[in-house]
């Protein structure tokens, strides 16, 4: 087995509060559904690298990477080891296009309320019920404390249209 590669993974969320999966298409993991990402390339910073390809993948632009978590994905049959690093993204523009078909067989929004299409590549179905998890215990913590879990302000004020 090779030494470790570093790959990215990127939630890209678009204002509707949906994250952009794509199904993958090739000779690794074909057929499961992934996030837009690939690997880090040489002295290449994070939010460089998701920035890179997520444009190289789907065409679209992101703003707002911030580190989410990391996984150590072992591939023995392939003789692959990757530890993938997780990012948060808002969609900054662009207009979604599929810009690597050998790689990729169409991009789809998924909410993470929802049902995910399955199968799922690599730890992804574990991080989304993370997600998910981390989603309700705000939402709770927000209506314990007289909050708004209708909005993401943290608290209403006058501008929040669920109060």
């Amino acid at each position: 087995m090779d030494k470790p590669a570093v790959g990215v993974g990127v939630f890209v969320w678009n204002e509707k509060g949906e994250f952009l999966i794509g199904k993958r298409k090739g000779a690794h993991a074909a057929g499961q559904w992934s996030l837009p990402g690939g690997h880090l390339e040489p002295g290449e910073d994070f939010e460089a690298c998701c920035v890179r390809e997520v444009k190289e993948e789907t065409d679209l632009d992101v703003d707002h990477v911030g580190q989410f978590t990391f996984t150590n994905d072992l591939f023995p049959t392939e003789g692959k080891h990757y530890v993938t690093l997780y990012f948060m993204s808002r969609l900054a523009g662009g207009t979604l296009a599929n810009k690597e078909p050998d790689k990729c067989e169409e991009w789809k929004w998924v909410s993470p309320r929802d049902d995910m299409p399955l199968p799922m590549f690599g730890h992804l179905l574990q991080i989304v019920v993370k997600l998910r998890e981390m989603m309700e215990m705000r939402e709770a913590a927000m209506a314990a404390h007289g909050g708004c879990s209708g909005c993401s302000k943290g608290d209403c004020d006058e501008e929040c249209e669920t109060k």
